[in-house]
């Protein structure tokens, strides 16, 4: 029913609109195909991409990095000022292992 509506339709739209002259005019969209084409087989299937973790990621930050620099050498700073502080005192609470040998306490 529709092709038919288009062919009773297509000459009245070329009466009203007649095509530009000239080089640069459209292709003739008027046309109504027989059939449309149907594909022979279905196009494969995208393959999943990997979920990206930040660890894998290039792109760091590099003042995060520099501030977890900044902590772990704080926090081993204050635990040396500590063990010094406390052996001042007269409590021992140095390394357990030293030179790969155990040490008593």
């Amino acid at each position: 029913m529709l092709r038919c509506i288009a062919r009773m339709i297509d000459p009245l739209l070329r009466l009203l609109w007649p095509p530009p002259s000239g080089r640069h005019r459209p292709p003739c969209t008027h046309t109504v195909p027989a059939h449309p084409p149907t594909p022979a087989e279905p196009p494969p299937a995208p393959t999943p991409e990997p979920y990206l973790r930040g660890e894998d990621s290039p792109l760091v930050r590099p003042y995060l990095l520099a501030h977890e620099r900044r902590q772990a050498e704080t926090r081993s700073q204050r635990r040396r000022r500590r063990a010094l502080w406390l052996a001042v005192h007269g409590i021992d609470i140095g390394p357990r292992v030293i030179h790969g040998r155990e040490v008593a306490a």
